[in-house]
């Protein structure tokens, strides 16, 4: 079996021998924020948490993304928070990447490890410490939830990435494959948590042109992404974020298996601007 890692961020700061040249890349269309920007100097301390820090990838913001916020959080050993999310309306997803946080909700205490996958719907109750002797980080993925007519709120669950098995995409014999945490027919779920894993040489072989926006941390491995008019090298650590209709694809590069946590938006209609009233 493939040994699984996760490319948690090791913070710090380069030397001041380092070059400032790297592969940060922010655009109209997409912008990539490599591991190596991941310093200290960069975290943000977040109300109701302590002993904690967080890595802000994306945020709603114009002309950058406008359904999401992803936050990497690293919590001390004793830290967490009795009340993580300040919004009634979000919902969210954590996915473990290291360390053993305990994370309480729907009535229950779940103990997570690298890997686990909580999902938290708008409204709940729920809370998280690190009770363990080193650093517990995770991806949290923060939405505004979209209610529906006739459509009830999500359920919360965690679960783990091993507890669910890839489906490979049609025609690429696995080469391809989504880990997918939530039915794609479910449409109480506005948004999509998932985990894309290419094979050495697989990849998406046309450039993906859709109404999805998407957040892409590389768990590991490494590739070669189309974004827009550009070719751009990404590795385990870096982040991805890709405009609605924004052209994507990739080569997997190898020698070893590519694999990037994916958010996007589904399910529902796009909102139509307002154009004052009819005359």
């Amino acid at each position: 079996m493939t040994p699984t890692s996760y490319n948690p961020p090791c913070g710090g700061l380069p030397p001041q021998t380092a070059l400032m040249t790297g592969r940060a890349v922010f655009t109209e269309a997409y912008a990539v924020i490599p591991r190596g920007v991941m310093s200290d100097i960069v975290t943000s301390f977040l109300p109701g948490w302590h002993g904690t820090r967080a890595w802000i990838l994306a945020r709603p913001l114009s002309g950058f993304a406008e359904t999401f916020a992803q936050y990497l959080m690293e919590v001390a050993p004793g830290g967490g928070s009795e009340a993580p999310e300040p919004d009634a309306q979000a919902e969210g997803v954590l996915f473990v990447v290291d360390g053993g946080p305990s994370l309480d909700c729907g009535g229950r205490t779940h103990a997570l490890r690298p890997g686990s996958y909580a999902y938290l719907p708008p409204g709940g109750s729920w809370r998280l410490r690190n009770d363990g002797a080193g650093p517990a980080r995770f991806h949290w993925i923060r939405k505004r939830y979209e209610p529906a007519p006739g459509l009830g709120l999500p359920d919360a669950f965690v679960t783990h990435e091993s507890e669910v098995v890839p489906a490979a995409m049609p025609g690429t014999d696995g080469a391809w494959a989504t880990t997918r945490f939530v039915a794609s027919d479910d449409l109480r779920h506005d948004m999509h948590v998932t985990i894309v894993t290419m094979q050495p040489g697989g990849s998406i072989p046309f450039e993906e042109t859709h109404v999805m926006e998407h957040g892409l941390f590389v768990l590991e491995g490494k590739a070669a992404y189309r974004l827009n008019r550009d070719w751009v090298e990404v590795e385990a650590g870096d982040f991805m974020w890709l405009r609605a209709f924004c052209p994507q694809a990739c080569y997997a590069g190898g020698p070893g298996r590519f694999r990037y946590l994916l958010y996007k938006d589904v399910n529902r209609h796009p909102a139509l601007a307002s154009r004052g009233p009819a005359r």
